[in-house]
């Protein structure tokens, strides 16, 4: 009984370490998701305008051709960027995401356009090592706080391998921050750009008129850049808010789980306490009466 009694002391000790560290896991989490939010809010009005200085230079020059918005007749590659974590402890966030990702290579396979896998966080690096899965370049230690300058750097093998027609187009999968309780992994194709013809307004209103010096071509090569660069980032910030909301809940979960059975192992404890205490008092009890039978059998 007492060995009993000890192993579940042990396993107490063990889960109050274990909620220590989930605990603080998800306080560390819900600190920095407000920052996280932040960032993200500040960086939209620049996304948003850039966007819409694009639209502006395409709706206005209907003749414009430029290699960043013509569809290539023959694709047979594509570029495909994955952002995951840097580190765990985030839920199903890396798995999410990276099965969004295999439906994508999936989609391109049944189209006969091959994938070129660029990576972006250690958990999915991890991931296609593991399975032999071959990628172009990898990029890591900036998931949970990323600057301009990283998605710089992501985009810029991008672009020269879309320019040097090493790919017919470049395509994001990442996490769409919706809410604290809802992130949506979303698989999107950035190059070439969706051109769709429309008569109704844009829902930001009416576009601004531009005069293009010297013309929309090079307008649009100076700008498209800047705007690839522009969604990668965005799409970075949204990945660092929805790791950050995706760990804060499943920390916030473990740390439940660790009460609760807590619980458990404290009344199992007691149980075995009481029983042997039982035990203890019914052996004291049982040894005075044979001494007592004892005493009285010699008299």
């Amino acid at each position: 009984m007492g060995a009993q009694l000890r192993a579940v002391r042990r396993r107490i000790g063990s889960v109050k370490s274990i909620a220590k560290i989930t605990r603080a896991q998800e306080l560390i989490a819900s600190s920095r998701i407000v920052k996280a939010q932040q960032r993200m809010r500040s960086a939209e009005p620049y996304s948003r305008e850039l966007t819409r200085a694009v639209e502006a230079v395409i709706s206005r020059s209907a003749s414009v051709s430029h290699p960043f918005t013509t569809e290539r007749p023959d694709t047979s590659t594509a570029a495909v960027l994955i952002l995951t974590s840097d580190s765990g402890f985030c839920g199903a966030y890396n798995a999410n995401v990276l099965r969004e990702a295999s439906r994508l290579r999936q989609t391109l396979a049944d189209r006969n356009v091959e994938p070129k896998l660029y990576v972006a966080g250690r958990k999915g690096i991890g991931w296609h090592r593991f399975r032999d899965l071959p990628v172009e370049r990898e990029f890591a230690g900036f998931s949970s706080v990323p600057q301009y300058r990283n998605a710089q750097e992501v985009a810029e093998p991008l672009l020269q391998a879309f320019t040097d027609k090493e790919v017919d187009e470049i395509h994001l999968v990442s996490t769409d921050f919706v809410s604290m309780l809802t992130q949506r992994p979303n698989a999107r194709r950035m190059i070439p750009l969706e051109i769709e013809d429309t008569t109704e307004e844009s829902p930001s209103g009416p576009l601004p008129q531009y005069e293009f010096e010297p013309s929309p071509e090079k307008v649009l090569d100076a700008l498209l850049p800047q705007y690839v660069t522009s969604r990668i980032y965005f799409a970075m910030l949204e990945a660092a808010a929805s790791e950050l909301a995706s760990r804060r809940r499943a920390m916030k979960a473990a740390t439940d789980n660790a009460n609760d059975l807590l619980e458990n192992l404290t009344r199992e404890a007691n149980n075995a306490r009481q029983a042997e205490i039982t035990q203890e008092i019914s052996e004291i009890v049982g040894g005075a009466n044979a001494l007592a039978d004892a005493s009285a059998g010699s008299e």
